[in-house]
């Protein structure tokens, strides 16, 4: 598996263990989608669920969109890349 393979792997791995946290976090599971962009040295995740779901996802204080963000963080290091959590409506 040569390094781009191997990153690409590692970026398709965070984009569905973003899917995975908000499926189960949020009442409407279906409505959860999460679009990639990403740029030379950073990773944007857009997050995007249903509106009445958009408070489970950031969390009371804004806690859980912080640990989500920290996981993200912690992964994307593995690429040397920052990466940034966006929770779109």
């Amino acid at each position: 598996m040569s390094c781009s393979a191997k990153e690409d792997a590692v970026v398709s791995e965070m984009k569905n263990l973003v899917q995975f946290m908000a499926e189960a976090l949020v009442d409407h599971p279906e409505q959860v989608s999460v679009n990639l962009v990403e740029g030379e040295n950073s990773l944007i995740l857009e997050l995007k669920v249903a509106p009445d779901d958009i408070g489970k996802v950031i969390g009371k204080g804004g806690q859980t969109a912080k640990a989500m963000r920290k996981i993200l963080s912690a992964a994307a290091t593995k690429l040397k890349k920052k990466s940034l959590l966006q929770i779109v409506e």
